[in-house]
């Protein structure tokens, strides 16, 4: 905890209620600012909240799938480009890859 996060409760029966107020101000802007109030309106709406999980779980494995096809086809065509410079052994294994990477997508 920081020192401006410090909260000194030696404070003079005087000072008590600005002090308070000034405290509930903090947590109010806040709480204002992590919108907590949307939070708890959407917790009261179930349907909501479940249409709002499931727009997210679909759109999080739309974004996956798009994410592993664009890695795999650059991992293949870097893996073609480096049978094209022909280094022994490993050519011959990376060629036995890349072809039966196709024979697969071929089938579908």
């Amino acid at each position: 905890m920081d020192n401006k996060n410090r909260v000194n409760i030696s404070k003079t029966d005087d000072q008590q209620p600005e002090f308070v107020a000034k405290q509930l101000e903090r947590l109010v802007n806040r709480l204002e600012a992590m919108r907590f109030a949307d939070y708890m309106e959407m917790l009261e709406r179930p349907a909501r909240l479940i249409f709002t999980n499931f727009v997210a779980g679909i759109a999080r494995g739309l974004g996956i799938a798009i994410g592993a096809s664009l890695v795999f086809a650059l991992l293949l065509a870097f893996l073609k480009q480096l049978i094209m410079l022909n280094i022994p052994g490993i050519g011959g294994f990376i060629a036995d890859i890349v072809r039966f990477v196709e024979t697969k997508n071929g089938t579908f």
